[in-house]
Order: C-alpha cells, then sequence, then structure tokens
C-alpha cells in the first residue's frame, strides 16, 4: 500500500506543470527586453534577466525564465533595449579643496546618464577622490563605482597640483611606494616638469610591481619609447596622430638637444602624417596591448570655441559656480587666437580625429572616456560621454564599436570581464535600458528609460529626480555667489 502510494505521488512530482515547480528567489526581475550583446552585434528578443543583490543570476527566455524566478521587483522592460553599464575611462575631479561638495555632486550625473563605472585620471583633490572610493564600494555614498589613480607622478613644480613630485630615480621608487600603500588601481604620469628619462623609468618600474599605467608623454620621446617601457594607456588622441609621423624620432631628438623648441617641434609632429608608418605603430600598440582613450569630445570643444560658443548651454545649470570658474582659463586662451591659429586647430581636430578607424582597424583597444571634469570647459560629466560615442560613430567606427569602447574596453583594460561588459548570468548587475536600438543609432544611448547599478533599479523618475536635486544644489549655489 505505501508502495504503491509513493509511486502514485512520484508520478504526480514528474508531471506536475512548470508552474507548480518550486521557483528561485531573486532580487529584481526584468521581464521582456531585448538583451543587446554587445560583443557580436546582435539582439536577442524576449528575454528576462534575474539579479540577486548585485549580480545577475539568470538570463533566458521570458516566459520560461518566469516560471524559475520569482522576485520582490518585477521591471516590465516593454521590448526595449538592455546593455551593461556604462564606462567613462577618463574623468577628473578637482579644483581644490573649496570644491569638494562640487565635485561630489557629480556623481549622480553619471548614473543619471547610464555610467556606471569612471576611471578617475587624477585632478587636485587625489585624497579625497580615494576616499569616494571606499564610500561608493560600502554604499556610502552614491555614485558610480569609482576606479583611481590616485595622485598623478610629476616633476618638480609641474602646472598641475595635486602631485607626487619627483626628481631622480629614488623619487620616482618612493612614490609608487606610496602609489601602493594607497591601493591605487592604476598610475598616471604627466609631462609638465617630469624628466623624459624619469617618465620611462616610472613607466617600467610600475610595470615590474604590476601596476597599470597611462599619461601623457612628454614630447622630447618618441610614442613608441614610452610603449616599449611598458605604458598600459595612451590619453588622448593626439599621441595617437604623432605616432604616424615618420619624423618623430628625429624632432623629439631635436627638442631633447636644444636644437628646436616646443612650439617648432608641436608644429613638426603634426605634419607629413604618413598612414602606414601609424598603421605599423597601431599594430605594435595591439600587439602589446596599449589602449587609446581618445577624449575626442574634448578636443573637439576646445577646437571649436569660436564657433560652438557654449555660455547658454541648458548642461550649466548641473554645474557649480566654482567648477564654472575653472573653465575660464582655457575659454580665455582661446579666445586670443588669431584667425590663422584658429583655422589651424580646425585642422588638427580633423586630422587627429581621422586616426580613430585606423586604430579600430589595428586592433588597438579603444576606451570611451570624457576628460570630464574640471578645468576642461564645457566638458560635462554625463553626457559627454553620449556626445563622445556619437563623435566615433561620425569618425568612422560602427555603433557596436562605440558600445564595446564604452562597455567591454574599460573592464577589459582593468582585467574585469569576467564581471563586466555583457548581459549574462555571473555578471555584475550594472545595466542601462534604453528605448531605441543603439546598434542601429548610437544616439539610442541618449534614450534611458532606467539605470540598474549593482542590483538597485533606478526608473525615469528616480533618475529625474538626481539631475532635479543636483540642478537645485547648484542653484542654491549660484544664488549664495551672486553678491
Amino acid at each position: 500500500m505505501k508502495t504503491t502510494l509513493s509511486l502514485a505521488l512520484s508520478s504526480l512530482l514528474v508531471l506536475a506543470p512548470p508552474a507548480l515547480a518550486a521557483r528561485s528567489n531573486a532580487d529584481v526581475l526584468v521581464r521582456h527586453a531585448t538583451v543587446v550583446d554587445v560583443e557580436h552585434g546582435r539582439t536577442l528578443p524576449g528575454q528576462a534577466v534575474a539579479i540577486r543583490g548585485d549580480e545577475i543570476v539568470a538570463v533566458g527566455e521570458d516566459k520560461a525564465l518566469a516560471r524559475q524566478w520569482r522576485a520582490a521587483t518585477t521591471v516590465d522592460a516593454k521590448d526595449h533595449y538592455l546593455i551593461p553599464g556604462l564606462w567613462d575611462m577618463h574623468v577628473h575631479f578637482g579644483g581644490g579643496p573649496a570644491l569638494v561638495e562640487e565635485n561630489k555632486a557629480l556623481l549622480p550625473l553619471y548614473v543619471a546618464h547610464g555610467i556606471t563605472t569612471v576611471r578617475d585620471a587624477s585632478g587636485d583633490l587625489p585624497g579625497q577622490v580615494l576616499s569616494w572610493r571606499g564610500q561608493i564600494a560600502r554604499g556610502e555614498l552614491f555614485g558610480p563605482q569609482l576606479f583611481t589613480s590616485g595622485a598623478k607622478i610629476e616633476g618638480i613644480a609641474p602646472v598641475w597640483k595635486g602631485t607626487i613630485e619627483v626628481g631622480d630615480k629614488a623619487g620616482v621608487d618612493a612614490a609608487l611606494d606610496r602609489e601602493q600603500r594607497d591601493k591605487v588601481d592604476f598610475v598616471k604620469i604627466t609631462d609638465s616638469t617630469l624628466k623624459p628619462e624619469l617618465f620611462l623609468y616610472a613607466v617600467s618600474e610600475a610595470k615590474k610591481r604590476g601596476l597599470r599605467t597611462s599619461g601623457h608623454i612628454p614630447m622630447a620621446l618618441t610614442v613608441g619609447q614610452a610603449v616599449d617601457a611598458g605604458i598600459s594607456s595612451i590619453e588622448h588622441l593626439d599621441y595617437a596622430f604623432q605616432a604616424g609621423i615618420p619624423d618623430e624620432a628625429k624632432i623629439t631628438a631635436d627638442l631633447a638637444a636644444g636644437r628646436i623648441d616646443r612650439a617648432e617641434a608641436s608644429r613638426l609632429l603634426h605634419t607629413g602624417f604618413d598612414r602606414d608608418t601609424a598603421m605599423a605603430a597601431y599594430r605594435r600598440f595591439a600587439e602589446l596591448g596599449v589602449a587609446v582613450t581618445p577624449t575626442l569630445d574634448g578636443g573637439r570643444i576646445l577646437s571649436f570655441l569660436d564657433a560652438e560658443p557654449h555660455d547658454n548651454d541648458a548642461y550649466l545649470a548641473y554645474i557649480g559656480p566654482g567648477l564654472r570658474k575653472t573653465y575660464a582659463w582655457r575659454v580665455e586662451r582661446a579666445a586670443k587666437a588669431t584667425p590663422e591659429q584658429i583655422q589651424a586647430r580646425h585642422e588638427r581636430y580633423a586630422q587627429v580625429a581621422s586616426v580613430l578607424p585606423m586604430l579600430q582597424e589595428a586592433g588597438v583597444r579603444i576606451m570611451a572616456g570624457t576628460d570630464a571634469g574640471f578645468l576642461n570647459s564645457y566638458n560635462y560629466p554625463g553626457i559627454g560621454l553620449h556626445n563622445e560615442l556619437s563623435l566615433y560613430v561620425r569618425e568612422g567606427l560602427t555603433p557596436q564599436q562605440a558600445l564595446v569602447a564604452a562597455t567591454r574596453n574599460g573592464p577589459a583594460w582593468f582585467g574585469r570581464l569576467d564581471r563586466y561588459g555583457a548581459v549574462q548570468a555571473g555578471k555584475a548587475a550594472d545595466l542601462v535600458l534604453l528605448e531605441r536600438n543603439p546598434l542601429l543609432d548610437i544616439n539610442a544611448t541618449r534614450a534611458i528609460d532606467t539605470v540598474v547599478m549593482r542590483g538597485k533599479v533606478y526608473d525615469r523618475a528616480a533618475l529625474d529626480a538626481m539631475l532635479a536635486e543636483t540642478k537645485a544644489r547648484v542653484a542654491a549655489w549660484n544664488a549664495e555667489a551672486t553678491p
């Protein structure tokens, strides 16, 4: 009797419809989504995504996943397009201690524009930014995941503030010791006053210690020398352009020997670009895994200030008065240019931008980064990344390639593609839901419906509230600053 009953019950369980089977628990279930496979440039309609904590735990066909998972929060994606969270790989915080709060107010702007991770390329508030990194990771401060270089390494008495000044190899060693104590995510090295030989030493020593490096290459060095020393990423597209000048070695050597000045060296380093020379250099970049962060939008803004004024930009409502004042020096410098100089900078922008598809063709990892923050006039945190991606497509990349630059190449540079860069089980629950297909039109990245960051859902109303709160704070600061 018992055996017969047991068999009967077993048969019922086996034949039980999926709806009656036990379901797993998730915190968030995103349903009816069109998942964008950025890596392969395809869309997968009718998908659902289950999220537990800060991790994606399942992705699959919508109805099947809904039978397998239940969640406290369900998001109806309405067939909209789900992409991995965006990364801005070149931002700055700074302007001095008096502007700490204005800089902190920028953090929600990134999230409101779908940017779930930023890479701080150092300003003059390195200690503050290191502190924010920990606070964000612990959930004590709202903002995107933050990677930072801490204080940049420079020469003695440089233009830039907030740096570690070094004048010899012992100084470089001590600086790298400090960077390691601060547990920086990479090392930024710049060229205001740093001796060229110390630049190369710093890059090579950092590599020996297992530290990634980025920076501005001294004009007295070739780009190839920095690459051979082990630099991990080249910031700004100008340096990639310079690598395509056949006489680069002679020009830099003449500058180092004092036979020409910086103005003449700069002129020559933008003369005689050769595609074959450039492609050979770019294939070397790719071979060694050297990435390039173009910061194209920042360059374009400064190049065309004469033709495209920004005094009445609506986005200025989100930028504090102190930060706006830091824009002045570049604006004033641009205003003093002669008509010939203005024409030259327009032409120079077009020259530099033209190498972007060459880098892509050579297999170089292009990392989307804006240079947004203090000093860099009208280069706005948040919206700037969308402007950057639009320029990538305008200059010759496909929308998919631009998306890869903003979702996968940053994680790849940090060795974190196991965790980021795709809508897959096991990846971080950093997602952006778009109203339109970004593979067809890169400007669709601006049409944000919902952002999921570290597993928390921020719908359009929440994103708008972030923007409104920042605007209100800025308005209050402006009122206080008005006599």
